[in-house]
């Protein structure tokens, strides 16, 4: 749009513009076209594509015929096209003959064009072919290529698609924006011991000259963006059943075919809930899931045909609930994107959020529905929302709905606010607005409404806002535009000051920022729908007030006999509250009292607030800790984890100068973590708990700790298979195996034959943990070349080098010398990138780090160094170094 504006201006009489500067095409032509965004001027209506890979030589050739429209008088056509070596190009316009054409490409925007030397007219249509060849690519995008080892030891080689945001234009030529979206046949050539597999179910296999079989597919039945499209050549096993008339399938290779009952069956429940949930049928004959042995995101969403990591989708019979917890989130997650992403998408990646934020929520929401018994919502999504803030707390972070003018830019896009504060401020509007309906209501007509169309933020609004004016009892529900815009425009969320005086309680907002000063300062406002119980009430939902802060203060009324007030009921919003000294000291007291006075979202936003009002430098670090003297009496796994992961960042920080904080953790949560068993727990909360607390007691060196975690591994080595540690205390165990010489060498073994998954990465995990200089050195190199540890793992392992006093600075030093080599694998901006940045550089503190980390990315230039991540790096260096100069002494003495 802002492409296209600009054009328009530039040719309304009068108006004095500089004329755009267009590039040179790779033959020395000028290239018609210099946006970066696609003109408007024509839209695809329908692709037509054949493709023919060659497994043996990792090579492929292609057809692709695109039928289009023309929306304004142009002499032009551009498009994308990326490492495609196109070969012959014909183009045809109305009832003309067809002629052959010249393609102009321009590299660097992945742009390719065809200039026309007659002009076409709008609602004229025209056909453009391109034949091409290309390389199967390398890496996790676009058409690429895979293998995986059978139980014969054998290689078998495969190829998928991953073409989210920005890589169906290296499989082919197309409109790669998720506006044009069009129809697709697709069809695909293979030997005659493949499957193949794409969005729509096949229709016909033809018998070729050449010995090949090609296997053609329905026309979609729904018109897609390019991102959405997949086709997959692999001799993958499945399983099946019909669902509300659509056949969902299960696809693996064939040796973990037992490892899919899980999620078939979870699936169907869930595509069954949608159904009825969004009151709208999925509008495909089938649905096939497929784990993928080479993939570097945790699934996609591709319509018809969800793609996932091994470890998202399968697991085995005597798989914990935690593991069964993960799968059924991330199959709820993508089962969502079925109705939103898939049938209304964005329009640009700006809005990303409205993808990805909706389907975090809803996969929350529906496995609390349908899947009640593992208790996602209160631990996951309510640790999730703090990370979230976490970020959001930085200058360096975006407004969820945010402008992107570039592939990094794009790539950035995927992260915690688009996901994770998309998902709180969704939370937030439901918990607000009256009656348990009107927010389904509002996303049904939305969903009805732009039904095979793109949208922005403000149409999500304005369905929302239509809905409510109808129904809504309270003029302060009416206008949904006008509150939600402040949490989607703006980066950012308020702090939320209480002052008391008697029965009078004011509330203050302002932009919780923890770099701020006068260059950085903000007066923003956000419209915030405060939720508060008291001590006359504050458990059930019958308990909750509300209170809409709209101004930069407001004053509510409580009786004087009211001793305390917990804003932000079961951290429902996304703000952080200050109660003030007062405050404080009576939460501190009620919860000394009675733990279970407030829930245990409740308790553990509190943790995570004063935590966060430390760092801001509002409250001491002594009540940081006056307030975790309530923990000896905590049970619940929220407020524990919470209290766990806050104390370990700064233990790592502490560590990683050689200071000992350690007896701290263990003196307070010593006596929760000796009541902790370690046999078979049903519990998902009690595994989530145990979890938690053994990892951070063997991490810490409690001897009785490691003692069972030793003599657990040693059971598990000598027992041939036939015992097995239990699901949630498996990374503990492993953990600590790998700190033993030859125990590590045994974890190596077993990871080398172990085919389920989720073991596979935990044991992975453990032997990244190794504090052995030569052995770190050894596993980050092995994590690069993919051949014992496959490279989608990478950042992981470097995460977990990290959180290590020997691994960090190797690991950063490991990434400088190899950033080339990363680049390559993973996206610049990617989720991938961003991970391997946080990790290698949250730990630093000094001005020494500081100094080498901005260098080396002041040097990449256009390699990396204007990302985001980076801006976030130099920004939680410097905070860490305010943090630790303003408490190290205090801590030293404390301690």
């Amino acid at each position: 749009i802002v492409a296209s504006m600009t054009m328009v201006l530039y040719f309304l009489p009068g108006c004095t513009f500089t004329k755009p500067v267009y590039p040179l095409s790779t033959n020395g032509k000028l290239f018609p076209w210099a946006q970066f965004r696609l003109p408007r001027s024509v839209r695809p209506v329908n692709y037509d594509l054949t493709l023919n890979p060659d497994l043996n030589n990792m090579t492929f050739t292609g057809r692709t015929v695109i039928t289009m429209s023309v929306l304004h008088n142009t002499k032009i056509i551009v498009l994308h096209s990326a490492h495609l070596n196109i070969t012959k190009a014909t183009f045809k316009l109305g009832d003309q003959e067809t002629r052959d054409v010249t393609v102009l490409e321009y590299q660097t925007r992945q742009q390719i064009a065809v200039q026309l030397s007659e002009e076409m007219k709008a609602g004229q249509s025209c056909v453009l072919t391109l034949d091409y060849s290309a390389s199967l690519s390398h890496t996790y995008d676009g058409f690429y290529n895979s293998s995986y080892i059978d139980k014969e030891g054998n290689k078998r080689v495969l190829a998928a698609t991953q073409f989210e945001p920005l890589s169906a234009r290296k499989a082919f030529p197309c409109f790669d924006e998720p506006a044009f979206k069009a129809t697709f046949l697709i069809k695909i050539s293979r030997k005659s011991n493949y499957t193949t597999l794409s969005n729509m179910p096949q229709v016909k296999s033809t018998p070729l000259p050449n010995g090949l079989v090609q296997d053609e597919f329905e026309k979609t039945s729904v018109n897609m963006s390019t991102y959405l499209v997949a086709f997959i050549v692999a001799d993958f096993t499945p399983i099946s059943k019909n669902v509300s008339e659509t056949l969902v399938s299960v696809y693996s290779v064939p040796e973990k075919k037992e490892h899919t009952d899980y999620a078939l069956d979870t699936a169907s429940k869930l595509l069954e809930f949608y159904n009825s949930f969004f009151e709208i049928n999925y509008p495909l004959k089938k649905l096939d899931l497929v784990a993928i042995p080479d993939f570097l995101a945790g699934a996609m969403e591709n319509w018809g045909l969800i793609t996932f990591r091994e470890t998202t989708l399968l697991v085995g019979n005597q798989s914990s609930p935690l593991e069964k917890q993960l799968v059924a989130s991330v199959i709820a997650h993508e089962l969502a994107h079925q109705w939103f992403g898939n049938l209304v998408t964005m329009s640009w990646w700006n809005d990303l959020w409205l993808n990805e934020g909706f389907a975090t929520y809803m996969q929350y929401m529906s496995l609390q529905t349908v899947f009640p018994t593992l208790d996602i919502v209160t631990l996951c999504f309510t640790l999730l929302r703090f990370r979230a803030l976490d970020k959001d707390a930085l200058n360096s972070s975006h407004a969820v709905s945010t402008e992107v003018n570039n592939p990094e830019q794009v790539e950035e896009m995927f992260d915690s606010v688009s996901y994770e504060k998309g998902a709180s401020i969704l939370m937030m509007l439901n918990t607000w607005l009256p009656g348990k309906q009107q927010f389904r209501k509002g996303i049904i007509q939305y969903l009805k409404q732009f039904s095979g169309l793109n949208t922005d933020t403000d149409d999500l609004w304005n369905s929302l806002t239509q809905v409510c004016v109808c129904v809504c009892v309270s003029a302060q529900h009416h206008n949904v535009s006008e509150m939600m815009r402040s949490w989607t425009s703006q980066k950012g969320f308020p702090l939320v000051t209480v002052s008391r005086q008697g029965g009078q309680v004011t509330l203050t907002q302002e932009h919780f920022l923890l770099t701020s000063d006068k260059a950085t300062y903000t007066s923003s406002l956000w419209n915030i729908p405060v939720t508060y119980v008291t001590d006359n009430c504050s458990l059930g939902p019958e308990c909750i007030q509300m209170f809409n802060l709209k101004t930069k203060s407001g004053t509510l009324e409580l009786p004087e006999s009211v001793k305390w007030l917990k804003l932000n009921y079961r951290n429902t919003g996304f703000y952080i509250v200050h109660y003030g000294d007062e405050g404080w000291a009576a939460l501190k007291d009620a919860l000394s009292s009675n733990v279970q006075v407030l829930t245990q979202e409740d308790r553990a936003s509190l943790i995570h607030n004063i935590f966060a009002l430390s760092r801001l430098g509002r409250v001491s670090f002594y009540q940081v800790l006056n307030l975790l003297k309530y923990m000896s009496n905590e049970t619940e796994s929220c407020p524990v984890t919470e209290a766990l992961l806050q104390l370990n960042v700064i233990y790592r920080l502490l560590d990683k100068r050689q200071e000992d904080s350690l007896h701290y953790i263990l003196y307070r949560f010593g006596s929760l973590m000796d009541n902790q068993t370690w046999g078979e727990e049903e519990s998902v909360s009690k595994q989530e708990l145990r979890s938690a607390l053994l990892g951070s007691a063997c991490s810490l060196n409690q001897e009785n700790c490691i003692q069972q975690a030793k003599a657990l591994f040693k059971h598990y080595d000598e027992s041939n298979g036939t015992s097995r540690i239990p699901g949630d205390l498996q990374q503990v165990v492993f953990t600590v195996a790998a700190q033993s010489n030859e125990d590590w060498l045994t974890l190596l073994h077993m990871y080398q034959t172990v085919t389920y998954d989720a073991e596979k990465r935990k044991m992975l995990r453990g032997l990244a943990s190794t504090q052995d200089a030569r052995r770190i050195v050894w596993i980050l190199k092995a994590g690069l070349r993919g051949d014992i540890i496959q490279t989608q793992e990478l950042p992981l392992v470097i995460s977990t080098v990290c959180n290590g006093f020997a691994g960090y600075l190797f690991a950063w030093d490991f990434i400088q010398e190899n950033w080339d080599r990363l680049i390559e694998k993973f996206p610049i901006g990617s989720y991938a990138i961003q991970t391997i940045i946080k990790s290698a550089t949250s730990q630093f503190s000094t001005q020494a780090h500081l100094d080498r980390v901005q260098g080396f990315f002041s040097s990449l230039k256009e390699r990396g160094s204007q990302m985001r991540s980076v801006q976030e790096a130099l920004e939680t260096i410097r905070l860490n170094q305010r943090w630790m100069d303003k408490n190290l002494p205090t801590l030293q003495k404390w301690l």
